[in-house]
């Protein structure tokens, strides 16, 4: 057994290097790349062919060129991966186009640090295999998540939503999509290099997620599917805000809805009633009468100013919100997650000169987190957990509203981010969570991408976007837990934890880190 692992956590041999410059242009540009993985463009090869790159390059550097090396594969990881930031920035922020690229950089060269300290220990106190790799990057995809409230985006895992690597999500989630991934990228690596035992560990898991695709954790109930109707009604995100195109944009969701009354459900989007519940009761009063009478349940984005909480805080508190009302419907479910430079700015006071338009957007006027644990929405006896927006991005949060749910659900409004890869890469994780969970999820956006997803993660319908329509469908409610929706990250987690002890007992006493420079 000692041999055996002893022989899969050798370190590399001695070999000249070439100039520090070499692997920090290459890791520059396999981040850069890593991106084009996802959708839209979803060449998922580019997820194995990044961090096999990063891999490489990293072989026999010090722990102090590894995090340089580091640095710029995360810089350019980020500043290409979410350059459609600069749309809400440039565009809807009034900000010049060259200070919008600065604060982009300066994004990309704060999320850039995660790489750095993540190559930075592995060489320092690793030995060079993909038994450590792999598991280091899935616990500083996982440290996105919860580090200064998260930025989890841009997973390796992700890059294989409907791709077979993803059979994997119902057993272990997005990290075990991504530790599969990343083994399979240093193995690559490993094999051109004539280890030739690679090439099973990779058969291996291959064979895993064919397997993996056998397995059942979730049945449809034995009842009449929901009749669903979705609204898009497309409002531009410049004339979202502006008091006199708030009646406007009441007139275009309630045509829109006219012939939907009678569905079982109809679903308004993220903020789609751009004011706060106390300045619009009658309206609200008026289509929840409607919806009760044409026996429709009916789902809204609002902000919602909590009275309860505003005077115990001696101040207005404002919640993103999902209200529902209607025929047996109930309940409000509160955003837990807010979204830096998307629903509030940090720092606000310091940063007002940068962006001087969203001062005075009230969606960015400093929403309060709601609070953990909340129940799901009631819709004529089922139960539709919730997510608003920029929360799905987070795997466990789903997971948590998932549970003892029929459906999920999600409201969102991409109109900042029009015209750029941002709404694309925001589906595709809505997907992974449908996946992970093995629910339906109802999708409801402003401009788009308004989808239905099933307990597979497959798209079944979408709206075209920067569209005025209406998406229906007819959605069965399902049954059962996924392995991931009742253990949650902790099987990925545990046992990438037991890899990287093993790295440390089986490393050599000191790492040779000293290598010859060609000049």
């Amino acid at each position: 057994m000692r041999t055996s692992f002893n022989k899969l956590l050798k370190p590399s041999e001695q070999q000249e290097q070439l100039p520090l410059i070499y692997p920090l242009l290459i890791s520059l540009l396999a981040g850069g790349v890593f991106s084009f993985a996802l959708a839209p463009y979803h060449y998922w090869w580019l997820a194995i062919l990044s961090p096999a790159l990063l891999y490489a390059t990293l072989r026999n550097r010090s722990p102090k060129h590894a995090a340089l090396i580091g640095w710029a594969y995360g810089f350019g990881l980020w500043f290409v991966g979410v350059f459609w930031l600069y749309t809400s920035i440039h565009v809807y922020g009034d900000t010049n186009s060259a200070l919008s690229v600065l604060l982009i950089a300066l994004m990309a060269i704060t999320m850039g640090l995660f790489t750095a300290v993540q190559t930075w220990v592995y060489r320092r106190f690793f030995p060079e295999t993909p038994l450590t790799f792999a598991p280091l990057w899935v616990f500083f995809e996982w440290a996105k998540t919860w580090v200064f409230t998260g930025f989890p985006w841009l997973f390796a895992g992700y890059a294989f939503t409907e791709r077979f690597l993803d059979n994997y999500a119902p057993l272990f989630g997005i990290f075990g999509v991504s530790f599969v991934v990343i083994i399979l990228a240093c193995a690559l690596v490993e094999i051109i290099q004539k280890r030739v035992f690679w090439i099973i560990p990779s058969a291996i898991l291959l064979i895993g997620a064919f397997a993996a695709s056998f397995i059942q954790f979730v049945t449809s109930k034995n009842e009449m599917p929901l009749s669903v109707s979705l609204v898009q009604g497309n409002i531009p995100q410049d004339r979202k805000w502006l008091a006199e195109y708030q009646v406007k944009t009441l007139e275009i969701y309630t045509d829109l809805t006219s012939k939907e009354w009678g569905r079982d459900l109809i679903v308004w989007p993220e903020s789609s009633i751009p004011m706060p519940q106390t300045e619009i009761q009658p309206f609200l009063n008026s289509m929840a009468y409607q919806a009760k009478n044409m026996n429709s349940a009916w789902v809204t984005g609002i902000i919602y100013i909590d009275p309860k909480t505003s005077q115990q805080e001696n101040r207005l508190m404002y919640y993103n919100s999902i209200m529902a009302s209607g025929h047996e419907a109930e309940g409000l479910y509160k955003k837990q997650r807010l979204v830096p430079f998307g629903e509030y700015i940090p720092l606000s006071g310091l940063l007002a000169w940068v962006l001087p338009a969203m001062q005075n957007d009230p969606s960015m006027a400093g929403f309060s987190r709601g609070d953990n644990n909340q129940h799901a929405l009631s819709i004529k006896n089922h139960k539709l957990g919730a997510a608003i927006c920029y929360e799905v991005a987070y795997p466990n949060l789903t997971r948590r509203n998932a549970q003892n749910s029929d459906f999920l659900i999600t409201v969102s409004n991409d109109a900042w981010f029009t015209g750029t890869a941002g709404p694309q890469q925001h589906l595709q994780m809505v997907q992974m969570r449908a996946k992970e969970n093995g629910r339906w999820f109802i999708r409801a956006t402003n401009t788009g991408v308004t989808a239905f997803i099933n307990e597979q993660g497959q798209i079944v319908k979408r709206a075209p976007m920067d569209e005025a329509i209406v998406l229906r469908g007819d959605l069965p409610a399902m049954q059962g837990e996924t392995l991931y929706t009742r253990l949650s990250d902790w099987p990925v987690l545990i046992f990438s934890a037991l890899l990287l002890l093993l790295g440390l007992k089986f490393r050599p006493r000191k790492i040779d880190v000293s290598f010859k420079s060609r000049r």
